[in-house]
């Protein structure tokens, strides 16, 4: 704790002695009251209000966040929809295709704890900086690639790609928290996960239409050399505007609370300490495991989404794209429309819940209608997936913020998705397998299991609001 300190509300003599935790959130910072009584009206201590401020280049800050973002979350699938174009151009089998997204994860793990302790530690810009320089170096490697024999090549250059994954998925909560006022995290949040959905729908329209599935190998390089110059040119132009125009944060703070987090020492914050805290926190866990559990699922059918389409529908390429970019254009949907919502309700339980529920059903109708042989009831199906599987993304960092106050954002958006990342991986390996050797129904019967899984899960987990706000303003908390 920081010490008592005395609270007075203007020339109200009713006095009480609070205490501010050392850790504070976009949220209003709980007050620990000690003793006394505390005055109606606006909160001030030592008789001084903080001062705030709401600066327009909040927007700047979030849309070029969503931006590169974009760019790099398109990567992930450029090689998973035409997963059979890329076995043939470099001559490997339909697995090793699907290492192209998985390494996305796969290098999330080990990479995220020392990722978020830098981003505690150094800040937005510097991690800003990391994530678009990496996401370059990656898309001019595979410039370099676009041969037979360079699969080696290609694939160091995915990993880079991956490598500045490390640093961008978990900045949106930290983005809201640090800009935008404690009406507007929620949606802000929902704004920088956008980024990375419209990534993943330009993913799997784009690279079936640049890269036309043709006989001739020269034609084929050619046609896979424009799609990645493509793609290097917006990664070095993103590189260029986050050096000119990144900022670390406002210089006058949009909430009291990030007036009182300023204030606090660099020293007084223990990463190790703030994880033990969010892993003995037994609802959370139970968040990082249904979260893991959702957005695993949404991985498998990304990555997999060429061959369940292909199987039952030989030479539809293209309308597997179009299919991928239905179920993320209608996530993106979702995801503003769940953002919205929380600002205004703050009901994040409720609607966590209900966002499961009808993902687990939509997985359901989706592994149903797929081998009805008509491609616009699965553009439908897909679509209703996507808009409550793909809207749950920001839904569960908000839920986790709310769940793990007043830890850090960062740390606790980090080990969400470092639970997608391993469950992603679990899921695409164990899934491919049971396609080939059961088929795609037994596959998606899979997916469906672990989704019923997550939303009785999902239930367990107890979150009272409303407590929380009455003891803020009438109880003594004790912590460590």
């Amino acid at each position: 704790m920081s010490g008592n300190k005395e609270l007075a509300d203007g020339d109200n003599n009713d006095k009480c002695y609070f205490e501010v935790p050392k850790d504070t959130s976009e949220k209003d910072p709980q007050i620990h009251i000690i003793g006394g009584t505390l005055a109606s009206g606006n909160v001030s201590a030592g008789n001084r209000e903080p001062t705030t401020r709401l600066y327009k280049k909040r927007w700047l800050i979030v849309c070029l966040f969503s931006s590169y973002s974009l760019c790099n979350s398109y990567q992930w699938i450029q090689y998973g929809i035409i997963n059979n174009v890329f076995m043939k151009f470099y001559g490997v089998d339909s697995f090793t295709i699907d290492w192209m997204s998985m390494i996305y994860m796969l290098t999330y793990i080990p990479f995220i704890f020392p990722v978020t302790w830098l981003l505690e530690k150094k800040g937005l810009r510097v991690v800003a900086l990391v994530a678009t320089a990496m996401n370059c170096v990656g898309t001019w490697i595979k410039v370099a690639s676009a041969r037979p024999d360079l699969f080696a090549v290609t694939f160091f250059g995915q990993f880079c790609s991956s490598f500045a994954q490390v640093f961008i998925l978990g900045m949106p909560s930290k983005i809201a928290s640090v800009w935008f006022s404690s009406e507007e995290v929620s949606t802000a949040c929902s704004i920088g996960v956008f980024g990375n959905q419209l990534g993943i729908a330009i993913g799997f329209l784009v690279p079936p239409i640049l890269v036309p599935n043709v006989e001739d190998m020269d034609e084929l390089a050619g046609h896979i050399r424009f799609m990645f110059y493509i793609t290097a040119g917006v990664a070095t132009l993103l590189f260029v505007l986050v050096v000119i125009a990144f900022q670390e944060q406002p210089e006058i703070p949009p909430t009291v609370a990030q007036a009182t987090a300023r204030n606090i020492p660099p020293e007084d914050y223990s990463y190790v300490a703030s994880i033990k805290r969010l892993l003995c926190n037994k609802h959370f866990i139970l968040l990082v495991i249904t979260y893991g559990l959702n957005v695993g699922c949404f991985y498998a059918v990304s990555t997999l989404l060429n061959r369940m389409i292909i199987e039952y529908y030989p030479g539809e390429e293209v309308n597997a794209g179009r299919i991928g970019l239905t179920i993320v254009i209608a996530g993106m949907v979702g995801s503003l429309i769940c953002g919205i919502w929380l600002d205004r309700s703050k009901t994040y339980k409720q609607t966590t819940l209900a966002v499961y529920v009808m993902s687990f059903l939509g997985m359901i109708l989706f592994a149903c209608t797929l081998n009805l042989g008509h491609l616009w009831v699965v553009f439908i199906t897909a679509g209703a997936l996507g808009f409550f599987m793909t809207g749950y993304l920001p839904l569960g960092f908000e839920f986790a913020v709310e769940l793990t106050y007043p830890e850090s954002e960062g740390t606790s958006s980090g080990l969400l998705n470092c639970s997608a990342q391993i469950f992603g991986i679990i899921f695409i390996i164990c899934q491919g397998k049971i396609i080939d050797s059961f088929g795609i129904l037994a596959g998606n019967i899979f997916l469906c299991v672990f989704m019923l899984i997550g939303t009785i899960m999902t239930g367990i987990i107890t979150h009272n609001h409303d407590l929380a706000q009455s003891l803020l303003c009438g109880h003594a908390l004790h912590s460590e």
